[in-house]
């Protein structure tokens, strides 16, 4: 367990609050003009409790099923927890918890129905805004996504995903809207989540599915892709600053955490060529240019790249106002993982770690863990930072009375809040703010289970879509509402 002495006061102005994505917990699939996003293409699978990368799995035949799949076939995301109808009820349970922010993802179907259209969908336009007003309305800060792994169909059927140059253009159309139509409601905007994630899971990032690219180097394909996004990422972040000159845009990282499993050199390496892999394209986003260790590697693997004249000029020019990041765990790592056990993780896995308590999905829990990435993050990037998903997955029980006990999510919290007061307080980390993941009860991205839940706001449904769909009170609800109303001092359990 993670201790220290009492906390001290957060900054003022710390940005305390939840975070949520657009294909997690809007729903309304076909509803308001939205076009289909790859994400309403996404079933429902059985989980593997051993090994979760496996749903990433997705193949063409796959795809082509979903497009005719009935009603009766279990798409959680076409439904998710309906925030669409229900938006307002649940902005008001994170006013009533005491939110400071909010960050959620925009779906770019919403915006725009098919991505080649001239025009906006007004329909879609009119729903953020009216997102966005009743945020204001409890002086709720929106923290707003531009692309949180859900890119819209066209571009995987009629493109060939972020492979497409084109899409770069397609991109840039989509942010310039939203920083137009809702800049003056949104201050904090990042521009792809979790970027370097394309290299796992092509699907959800980079709308690439590998049997679409016969006889090609699929990894190559990857790489070609990335540099796409880096490219429209700065676009982004130079429009923005055009046209919202007092907001500030950043990049978001999935922070994957390893330790050496054992004080031998050859772990020790291992480790910090895995931890530099994690950084490589955040490299680009704040440095504005490749690293030359991310160049050596497309060398060693023969992975050509092209880049346009005039690429580099706008990678520099494009680069982020702060870092934020994804941390849910740590793993070990060895150059030898013979005999090892494995556990799963945030979309990989890694050595288990003895030392360290494991969830019913295996992710370790490690506050320390929080306190080192911090540290190792602002010491590598010299920006704000910003923690915008943290959080413990677990089954909740609702209890004939309508009240749920989660002692487990508030000892997760109350550790990972004196993690921060420590990297805040003693290690001088520029921290902005912290959002819990799925504040209220969503679809799980890495199993696409309800039953997974990471909320103070439980949601009545379970993962084949049966429920009330009613909203309730956790526990943890009051915990955090005491956590925000103290600025991080008031965390005893």
């Amino acid at each position: 367990m993670y201790q220290n002495q009492a906390p001290l006061a957060f900054p003022d102005g710390f940005l305390w609050g939840g975070a949520t994505a657009a294909n997690q917990v809007e729903g309304a699939w076909n509803e308001g003009g939205k076009g289909m996003t790859i994400q309403d293409c996404l079933p429902f699978r059985e989980p593997d409790l051993n090994d979760y990368t496996k749903s990433f799995a997705y193949t063409s035949k796959d795809l082509e099923e979903a497009l005719v799949a009935g009603p009766e076939a279990n798409y959680p995301k076409r439904r998710a927890i309906d925030a669409y109808h229900h938006y307002k009820e649940d902005i008001a349970l994170f006013a009533e918890m005491g939110f400071k922010c909010l960050r959620i993802s925009i779906c770019w179907s919403r915006i725009y129905t098919d991505p080649r259209d001239p025009e906006p969908n007004e329909e879609g336009i009119a729903f953020y805004e009216d997102v966005f007003r009743e945020c204001r309305k409890y002086g709720i800060e929106p923290l707003v996504t531009l692309s949180h792994y859900d890119p819209p169909l066209a571009l995987v059927t009629d493109f060939q995903g972020w492979y497409s140059r084109e899409v770069i253009d397609l991109f840039e159309k989509y942010a310039r809207t939203c920083f137009e139509r809702f800049g003056s409601m949104v201050k904090y905007w990042l521009t792809f989540n979790e970027v370097d994630a394309m290299l796992r899971h092509a699907v959800t990032s980079g709308g690439l599915i590998e049997d679409r690219f016969p006889g090609m180097n699929f990894e190559e394909v990857v790489y070609q892709a990335m540099h796409h996004q880096m490219v429209a990422s700065a676009k982004a972040v130079k429009l923005c600053h055009e046209l919202c000159p007092d907001a500030m845009i950043g990049c978001m990282m999935t922070r994957l955490c390893f330790y050496p499993y054992t004080c031998k050199p050859e772990d020790n390496l291992a480790t910090q060529q895995r931890m530099r892999g994690i950084y490589r394209y955040v490299d680009i986003q704040v440095f504005g240019e490749y690293p030359r260790y991310l160049l050596k590697e497309m060398e060693r693997k023969g992975v050509h790249v092209h880049m346009e004249p005039g690429d580099a000029e706008l990678l520099r020019e494009g680069t982020v106002d702060f870092v934020s990041f994804s941390y849910y765990m740590t793993s070990c790592m060895a150059a030898d993982t013979t005999g090892l056990d494995m556990a799963p993780g945030n979309t990989v896995n890694g050595v288990k770690n003895p030392y360290l308590p494991s969830s019913e999905w295996g992710w370790q829990t490690d506050a320390s863990g929080l306190r080192f990435s911090l540290v190792e993050l602002y010491d590598r990037f010299r920006k704000p930072l910003f923690i915008v998903e943290n959080g413990l997955g677990a089954r909740d029980t609702l209890e004939p009375d309508g009240t749920i006990h989660d002692p487990y999510r508030e000892a997760y919290l109350e550790e990972h809040v004196r993690a921060m007061s420590d990297a805040i307080n003693i290690d001088g980390v520029d921290l902005m703010g912290y959002t819990w993941w799925g504040c209220i009860d969503l679809v799980s991205e890495s199993t696409r289970q309800m039953s997974k839940r990471y909320g103070f706001v439980y949601v009545d449904m379970d993962d084949y879509g049966n429920g009330t769909q009613k909203r309730y009170k956790k526990d943890s609800f009051a915990y955090y509402q005491r956590v925000i109303a103290s600025n991080g001092t008031d965390i005893d359990r």
